[in-house]
């Protein structure tokens, strides 16, 4: 894992940001919910990948399966 990731995500995070004010500005609220909570769904996929391979080091490590 390298820093790339922590970039990716705040990326994403400021991406969200920008067109959830401009869609919160032209008044379209619930568009730019539906905005942010695709950015929080995308960002957990992405963390969740890497609790896998975690999970997956951890098992190669200790030998366990």
């Amino acid at each position: 894992m390298s820093v790339e990731i922590i970039f990716k995500i705040a990326a994403i995070g400021i991406l969200a940001s920008v067109v959830c004010t401009i869609l919160k500005n032209s008044g379209k609220d619930d568009i730019a919910t539906l905005v942010s909570l695709a950015a929080v769904v995308i960002t957990l996929l992405m963390v969740l990948n890497l609790i896998s391979d975690l999970f997956v080091a951890i098992r190669q490590l200790f030998s366990l399966y």
